[in-house]
């Protein structure tokens, strides 16, 4: 498949690959540290200092949205192949696919149901047998009916 990603997209790729990177973490350091020796030549001036805050204020404030931008396709290319999962392992609630879209009531739900689902295969002894509440309840109340004759 070709990549058809825009030019902030690809310089905004590069930039998060780049900072992570141990000469994104060496420059750094090398700038630092030039700042640093170069203290006893402006005489530690507040401009000397303003200089060190001005440029690590504005790097960090870039480097936010560029981390969230990365952070969010991942998020999301993580979300599609999960949803591949799951669509495609028979047995497999096709409730969650896409369940990042869900809201937090609706999440706190199905939160509840995989809770009671837990609870019902414990009961059963046996945590992997059911794939939703209804089978485990239908098992449960078979099982019981066996011990009870």
């Amino acid at each position: 498949m070709a990549r058809k990603d825009s030019f902030f997209g690809r310089l905004a790729e590069s930039i998060t690959k780049f900072s992570g990177s141990t000469a994104a973490f060496i420059l750094a350091a090398t700038t630092v540290l030039a700042w640093a020796i170069t203290g006893p030549l402006f005489k530690y001036s507040e401009t000397w200092q303003l200089v060190i805050n001005t440029g690590t204020t504005i790097v960090t404030f870039l480097m936010v949205f560029l981390i969230q931008r990365a952070q969010n396709k991942d998020s999301l290319v993580l979300h599609l192949k999960l949803n591949e999962l799951i669509a495609a392992t028979k047995g497999a609630s096709n409730r969650l696919i896409n369940a990042q879209d869900f809201s937090e009531e609706e999440i706190r739900l199905i939160h509840e149901f995989y809770c009671l689902l837990a609870e019902k295969a414990k009961q059963d002894n046996d945590l992997g047998e059911t794939h939703s509440v209804e089978e485990a309840e239908d098992n449960h109340h078979e099982k019981l009916a066996v011990h009870r004759e």
